[in-house]
């Protein structure tokens, strides 16, 4: 199973980034995904999640509002559309995978089965 994040770049406040994750290897439209973030020093945190049939979505609340997940099973892939960005949205973002998730534990990096390698999201003042 491969995770293929892709779209992190240096940005402005107040602009957008769109994120992308393509996967390989594995039944897309039966898992979760999700994405997470990892800033320096910090411990790494939930930010958006969907369901295999984007029938339930779940965001951090510092992102509600600000991002948008969505994805593609016949591409195989999960975006996420980032605006309005902030200092404290610089991070390695990783995007996720996990079966049987149920909708509790969406947020919980420890239910998800596999990870991508990371894409760096950096936004100056």
């Amino acid at each position: 199973v491969q995770l293929q994040a892709s779209g992190g770049g240096l940005v402005q406040v107040g602009d957008s980034l769109r994120l992308s994750c393509t996967a390989s290897g594995l039944t897309f439209s039966r898992y979760t995904m999700g994405w997470f973030r990892q800033a320096p020093g910090k411990e790494r945190e939930f930010v958006a999640a969907i369901k295999w049939g984007g029938s339930s979505i779940a965001y951090a609340d510092s992102v509600k509002g600000r991002f948008a997940i969505s994805r593609d099973n016949a591409k195989n892939t999960v975006n996420l559309q980032m605006n309005s960005l902030k200092p404290e949205d610089t991070a390695i973002y990783y995007c996720a995978a996990g079966q049987r998730i149920i909708n509790t534990s969406m947020k919980m990096d420890q239910a998800y089965d596999y990870w991508g390698q990371g894409t760096l999201v950096t936004v100056s003042s």
